[in-house]
C-alpha cells in the first residue's frame, strides 16, 4: 500500500470528522489504519458515543447497520458492501416471528450478529463479552429463546444453569474448531493455556482454560503471568495479541481460522469509500426504532 493511499485516508478523514472503526478480525493494515479496533461491543459503544460526523464501519454489515441504528443521524459507510456474516443469515425476521409464537411468553434474546430486522424483534441483544450479565439480568421465572449463536448459548447456559432454547445457528469459523485440533496444538505446546472464544462448540469450550470474547481474551493475555497461548478465535486477532503483548507466544488453535468476509475490507476499499461516501448504510426508522431499544438494553448492562 502506498504511502500516499495512506495519506490519503488521514487527510480525508480529517475533512469528512470520520472515524474509522475496525473489529479485531480485520487484516494488520487495516487495524493500524483504525482510530479504534475492538470487539463487537466495544465497536458498538464507540458508534453510540463519538462526536464524529462519519463513521467507516471496517467490519462486517451487521455491525455497521448498528453503528447506524446506535447513531441514526451520522453517515455510516462500510467499505465492501459485500462483507457479511453468514452466521447473521441464518436467522430471518420472518423464522423468528414464527419461533415467538411457539414461545409466546419468552425473553428473546439476541446475539450482535443479526440483521437490523432480527434486533427489531428481540428483547434485548448481547455480545460475547457481556452475554452472560445480559441472561443473569433477566428474571429467572422467565423463559429464554436464544438467537442465533447455539455454542454460545450453550456456553452461558453451563455457565449460568440458566435453560434456554437455542436457535440452530452458529458461526462457520469457529464451529469446525475440534477437541482433537486442540489437543495436538497442546502435544505440541504443553505449558501452552487454551483460550477459546464462546462461538467454539461445546467440546471445545467445556475443555478449555479460559473462555472469553475477544477482548476479553486479549486482557487475560495481557494481565497473564503465563508465557505461552494456544487461542481458538479468528486469526486476525493474533495480530493483534502480538501486538500489544511481543514478549508472548501465541499460537492458533488450528491451520485454517480466517473469516473471509471480515478480510473483503481493503485499504483500497476504504480509500474509495471515504471518497465517494458510496456504501452507505440505511436502516429504515420504522426497524431502527424497534432494535435501538434491544441494544440500549443491552449497553445498559455492564459485562
Amino acid at each position: 500500500m502506498s504511502r500516499e493511499t495512506l495519506e490519503y485516508i488521514a487527510s480525508r478523514k480529517k475533512e469528512l470528522n470520520a472515524i474509522i472503526l475496525a473489529h479485531y478480525y480485520q487484516n494488520p493494515d487495516i487495524q493500524d489504519t483504525a482510530d479504534f479496533v475492538g470487539d463487537s461491543l466495544q465497536l458498538a459503544e464507540q458508534a453510540a458515543q463519538t462526536d464524529a460526523d462519519v463513521i467507516v464501519t471496517c467490519g462486517v454489515s451487521f455491525m455497521a447497520e448498528s453503528a447506524k441504528i446506535l447513531s441514526p443521524n451520522k453517515k455510516v459507510l462500510l467499505p465492501d458492501i459485500e462483507a457479511g456474516c453468514p452466521m447473521a443469515d441464518m436467522v430471518t425476521a420472518e423464522a423468528l416471528r414464527k419461533k415467538k409464537a411457539e414461545h409466546p411468553n419468552a425473553v428473546v434474546v439476541c446475539y450482535v450478529n443479526t440483521s437490523a430486522e432480527v434486533k427489531a424483534e428481540c428483547d434485548i441483544c448481547c455480545t460475547s463479552s457481556n452475554a452472560e450479565a445480559v441472561i443473569k439480568s433477566i428474571p429467572e421465572d422467565k423463559e429464554i429463546l436464544f438467537v442465533p449463536d447455539r455454542n454460545l448459548g450453550q456456553y452461558i447456559q453451563d455457565q449460568t444453569g440458566r435453560k434456554m432454547t437455542f436457535w440452530e445457528g452458529y458461526c462457520p469459523i469457529h464451529d469446525v474448531l475440534t477437541i482433537n485440533e486442540v489437543e495436538e496444538q497442546k502435544a505440541l505446546h504443553p505449558n501452552a493455556k487454551v483460550v477459546v472464544h464462546p462461538e467454539c462448540p461445546p467440546e471445545v469450550t467445556r475443555n478449555a482454560d479460559v473462555v472469553k470474547s475477544t477482548s476479553g481474551i486479549l486482557n487475560y493475555i495481557k494481565e497473564s503471568e503465563e508465557k505461552e497461548f494456544i487461542v481458538g478465535t479468528e486469526e486476525g486477532f493474533l495480530y493483534t495479541v502480538q501486538k500489544a503483548c511481543p514478549d508472548k507466544k501465541i499460537y492458533l488453535a488450528r491451520a485454517e481460522f480466517t473469516c473471509n468476509e471480515m478480510k473483503h475490507i481493503t485499504l483500497e476499499k476504504l480509500a474509495r469509500t471515504l471518497e465517494t461516501m458510496e456504501h452507505e448504510i440505511e436502516v429504515p426508522e420504522n426497524i431502527r426504532q424497534k432494535a435501538v431499544k434491544s441494544l440500549d438494553r443491552m449497553l445498559a448492562i455492564a459485562p
